[in-house]
């Protein structure tokens, strides 16, 4: 029974119901609840598909949603976003790995939470954790703590935005610094409007790029660190290049430059499938979440979340408030 009913909710996330009946039945932050819940009451009866559903339909979607961005414009209006990102995943960085020995954290854990706070969420966690050789039981964690923390982000920045009075272009640099994931970047981007929307995808894509020096400066590191030493079994790890995003960016340029008239309705429609395929992804990624996961994480690696998440996000808030960032 529950096999057929995730079939029939995973239908339902790609039917854009406000093009049919004028009304959006079922938004980035109901797709994420519906999935919720349901894996909470019926489990993950798919785990391995669902797991490669979320990443790569993710992923179509964000090159989706270039096609919609105008390349000239979106680097003019996230310039001083992109510098801010530089000196957040620093400090980020640096202040996870301090935290994390201060409060006893194993190395490996406090090292992947760090990145994919610093960076992009689940997809720095698989990168450096590729690097670093890190556990089945040490990714679950991590990634365990970087889920539950997105999930509560979609619901509650959208809120907060609007009363705080956060402007389009204010509220996508925010949510791109930090919010983790990149889904739960552009959902809750795609729930505030589509100037933020635009905004948050472009800048996040930009902070996704980060793991590439990340990965490398982490086989560095790892040599300097006993604590963080590779495997007993020798092997080297390797780095996962985030490839979409350089196709998200061609599909800026040709958005921009490529059939600007003949091709528009055809961008149009592209646009309209990666924001419908995104909803989809975020009941993929909600259905994910098992009370396995949760048992999993333990109280001192998602206090470890909730101090850096605070950090990143107060810091980055004042920023754009009061240094207009």
């Amino acid at each position: 029974m529950a096999k057929y009913l995730y079939w029939v909710l995973l239908v339902l996330m790609f039917i854009p119901f406000k093009l049919i009946c004028g009304v959006t039945l079922i938004s980035a932050p109901v797709a994420l609840f519906i999935g919720l819940v349901f894996a909470l009451c019926f489990g993950i009866p798919y785990p391995k598909f669902n797991k490669k559903l979320s990443k790569y339909l993710l992923q179509a979607s964000v090159v989706g949603l270039g096609f919609g961005m105008n390349l000239e414009k979106s680097l003019q209006s996230g310039a001083e976003g992109m510098i801010f990102t530089v000196v957040s995943v620093i400090v980020v960085m640096v202040a996870g790995v301090l935290l994390g020995k201060y409060m006893r954290i194993d190395s490996k854990i406090s090292y992947l939470i760090s990145s994919g706070t610093a960076i992009c969420g689940g997809s720095a966690i698989a990168a450096v954790g590729g690097v670093l050789n890190a556990k089945e039981n040490e990714m679950a964690v991590s990634l365990g703590v970087i889920f539950i923390l997105n999930a509560i982000a979609l619901f509650i920045f959208p809120p907060m935005g609007h009363a705080l009075g956060l402007t389009q272009q204010q509220f996508g640099t925010w949510a791109a610094i930090a919010i983790h994931d990149t889904s739960s970047v552009v959902g809750a981007g795609a729930s505030y409007g589509n100037e933020a929307c635009d905004l948050a995808t472009l800048i996040k894509c930009t902070r996704a790029l980060w793991i590439i020096p990340l990965a490398f400066f982490t086989m560095w590191f790892v040599t300097k660190s006993s604590s963080l030493a590779s495997s007993e079994d020798g092997k080297k790890g390797k780095v996962s290049i985030p490839w979409f995003i350089f196709l998200f960016v061609l599909a800026m340029i040709f958005n921009t430059y490529v059939g600007t008239d003949s091709l528009r309705p055809v961008y149009d429609v592209l646009v309209v499938i990666a924001k419908q395929c995104l909803i989809a992804v975020l009941f993929a990624i909600g259905a994910g979440l098992s009370i396995k996961v949760i048992k999993q994480v333990g109280i001192k690696p998602l206090v470890q979340a909730v101090v850096l998440w605070i950090v990143i996000g107060v810091g980055s808030l004042t920023a754009i408030l009061y240094l207009g960032v």
